[in-house]
């Protein structure tokens, strides 16, 4: 409201300024004289403003004129003329359908008119960058490897498109089972682009199944650095690369190098089942018994192991079976009910020949966990107790149709492995084996003993080749339920009771 007052009162103004000016000029007394090529002109000065007027206007349309003038020279005779400028407009509206039209043809999976639309796309318009990558894709999508990596190398030279054509060229090298390529165009386009994750990922993966585990452990520092990985999930990776670079410079005979690598994969995951062990064997190559017997315990405090109490036993040399008993009791109180604390102890008592006590140590897991180890020991301890010959056949034919205990297992592709490895043999993931029960169906894994039990049994079988196993097992008499030899171990269990 008040700037429209200020506006009327400005207009009101100017208008006032203007009638007094024009009254003031008529009112003035006197002529102004022009005199040119001999005549001369007199003009009142109200006349002479409104001709020195109408000369401004008349200036102002001649400028305009020779600019008009000007711009139609230009029009026929410039470089880029407005007809140009139209033509130019058209050819980029087909070009840009053309490319529109291939990306469609390339996400409908037809290689052939998506490979069309990108040459025609390609002559249309002057962006490389846009048309050599549907064209490097849709030779992809037709199969054309070596016709896409051309179109891929073009974009190398392009300092925009430089990362595109890396990753391109890398994955028809892995295409193509050439990793070492591959790994080193992946470096080279971490380099360019190193906060982004996908290209960390890779790089990461190809440097593990190149076996270049220290410089798979620099991309892991730096995943923890931009914040793409959690420190703790980095500590337990780190750790297991230092073993697998220990494991290789052990192979290699570098054992300074093996030794450093070993403690510092046990210091940064005490609970991994390997780098306990071989940084037990390490302490005890340097007389240090003491750190040795403390990496194997903190580790079977967090996962008890048969390997662990491998590498307990290997620490010394006991002649006495009982000395042996007590030398391990210290890591038998760390966990006392777990499965293979009671399995370790029972095969310490087999050992010292006190099957009373190793029956107690075994317990009721011959019910609750009957796997092939547990049921070897069964029939061990039966046949330690002077029970009968069909009894431990008994439980041997248990063993062998029982399942297999606990093995490394992938956790992403189920694959067995008979010893621990940083990458699986068959998927190549890391970190991916953990001790657990195998999948169902895999047979069972014979121990030691048993493989000497049943050794025995067949030397016995031998002997009276007109019974077979099966038959001294499950006589005619029998009822079909004991042909699994339960009702034999149930008879025994209670005969020992």
């Amino acid at each position: 409201m008040i700037w429209s007052i200020l506006k009327m009162a400005l207009f009101v103004a100017i208008a006032a300024a203007l009638a007094w000016g024009a009254a003031y000029v008529q009112d003035t007394p006197g002529v102004i004289t022009f005199a040119f090529a001999g005549r001369e002109r007199e003009l009142t000065p109200l006349a002479f403003l409104i001709a020195l007027l109408v000369l401004f206007v008349a200036l102002w349309l001649v400028i305009k004129l020779v600019g008009l003038v000007l711009a139609v020279l230009r029009f026929l005779t410039g470089d880029e003329t407005a007809l140009s400028r139209y033509f130019d407009k058209s050819r980029e509206r087909r070009g840009y359908a053309a490319l529109s039209d291939g990306m469609i043809a390339l996400a409908a999976g037809d290689g052939a008119r998506a490979t069309a639309r990108a040459a025609k796309a390609d002559r249309l318009l002057a962006r490389p960058e846009l048309t050599r990558i549907l064209a490097a894709q849709a030779a992809e999508l037709s199969g054309d490897t070596s016709g896409a990596q051309e179109h891929y190398k073009v974009l190398l030279a392009d300092k925009s498109t430089r990362y595109v054509g890396i990753v391109g060229l890398m994955k028809a090298r892995l295409a193509a089972n050439d990793t070492k390529a591959a790994l080193q165009l992946a470096e080279r386009a971490f380099a360019l682009r190193p906060r982004d994750k996908l290209m960390q990922d890779k790089l990461f993966d190809l440097q593990i199944r190149a076996g270049h585990w220290g410089g798979a452990r620099q991309t892991l520092r730096y995943k923890v650095k931009s914040g793409t990985l959690p420190r703790d999930v980095a500590q337990r990776r780190e750790a297991v690369l230092l073993l697998g670079d220990a494991m290789k410079a052990h192979a290699a005979g570098d054992g300074p190098r093996a030794r450093a690598d070993a403690l510092s994969a046990n210091r940064a995951a005490p609970g991994l089942v390997p780098a306990a062990v071989l940084a037990a064997q390490v302490h005890a190559g340097d007389g240090n018994m003491r750190a040795a017997t403390a990496a194997l315990r903190k580790a079977w405090g967090q996962q008890p192991h048969p390997d662990l109490a491998a590498a307990w036993d290997g620490l010394a040399d006991d002649a006495d079976a009982q000395a042996r008993i007590a030398r391990f009791q210290p890591l038998l109180k760390l966990a006392p009910d777990h499965a293979e604390s009671r399995i370790l102890d029972c095969e310490l008592q087999l050992a010292a020949e006190d099957f009373p006590a190793a029956r107690r140590a075994l317990g009721n897991l011959a019910s609750t966990s009957p796997n092939g180890r547990v049921l070897s020991l069964m029939a061990a301890i039966v046949q330690g107790e002077g029970g009968e010959e069909h009894e431990v056949r008994a439980w041997l034919a248990r063993a062998l149709a029982a399942p297999r205990g606990e093995t490394w297992v992938c956790e992403s592709c189920n694959h067995l492995h008979a010893k621990w490895a940083p990458l699986c043999e068959n998927c190549q993931g890391l970190d991916t084996l953990h001790w657990a029960l195998p999948p169902e169906g895999s047979a069972a894994e014979l121990s030691p003993s048993m493989l000497a039990l049943l050794a025995k049994s067949q030397t016995l079988q031998a002997a009276d080749e007109d019974t077979p196993l099966d038959a001294e097992i499950m006589p005619e008499d029998e009822e079909p339920e004991a042909s699994d030899g339960t009702a034999a171990a149930d008879e025994a269990e209670n005969r020992q009771t």
